[in-house]
């Protein structure tokens, strides 16, 4: 079974990179998104608006969309295997609901180079459509494993030379105050709930992001983008 994509950019970005697609669906006349689809020997079929609202249970698909093969998931070691001359950088969610949150960490993730993203198999937003579309492409270029066991994963990493960093209030440090400089792990927690009880115990530190204004928290993709363009930053200073 394929997965549908849908949006402009997003079918664009995967049409240049060819990434094994099925079919594309097109209720517009887009030039370039049919010139693509000719170039890559693409099956384009013509449908209209109505029939993608129901295809894809949105409205929001700006008049195409395309079935391709299912994101490829990847293990923790495989990230790990593939981290080669440099600090490695890994994101850990802890049950993030949000699918906009995730195609924004993802995106994020890409820009800055995170070696990998581990995400939970249960009570968490997987890998959808909608995930694609907020990552502008960034979904099949940034690494992503799913496992079971958040607290055992974490205890792994560590064993390989990780030092974990989750965020958080409580007995916190200023973000600003490391260097970033190992290999690191930095988890984000639930929207609403944060980082659940055990995982945090698992951190060897806990950060936060000073607050002066009226607003207690920040966006959950906005707080890791901060803080992966902070560790990026204390790596590669200008």
């Amino acid at each position: 079974m394929g997965q549908y994509i849908y949006g402009k950019n997003v079918v664009k970005q995967l049409l240049r990179d060819a990434t094994a697609i099925q079919e594309l669906f097109l209720a517009i006349n887009d030039q370039e998104i049919i010139s693509l689809a000719q170039k890559n020997h693409v099956k384009i079929t013509r449908v209209d608006r109505r029939y993608l609202d129901k295809l894809l249970k949105t409205n929001n698909h700006q008049g195409v969309a395309l079935i391709k093969e299912e994101y490829k998931m990847y293990t923790v070691d495989e990230i790990l295997n593939d981290i080669q001359g440099h600090s490695g950088l890994i994101v850990v969610l802890d049950e993030l609901c949000d699918p906009h949150n995730l195609g924004a960490i993802l995106r994020t993730c890409d820009c800055v180079g995170v070696d990998g993203v581990i995400i939970k198999k249960n009570n968490a937003v997987g890998l959808t459509a909608t995930v694609a579309k907020t990552s502008a492409g960034a979904i099949d270029t940034v690494k992503v494993a799913s496992v079971t066991n958040l607290t055992k994963t974490i205890e792994y990493l560590k064993s390989k030379g990780y030092w974990i960093y989750g965020t958080g209030f409580d007995k916190a440090i200023d973000y600003r105050q490391s260097d970033y400089s190992e290999n690191v792990v930095l988890v984000i927690g639930n929207e609403g709930k944060g980082i659940s009880r055990l995982v945090k115990e698992s951190c060897d530190y806990i950060i936060k992001l000073p607050m002066v204004g009226k607003i207690s928290s920040l966006n959950a993709s906005c707080a890791t983008a901060v803080l992966l363009y902070e560790i990026y930053n204390k790596r590669f200073p200008l």
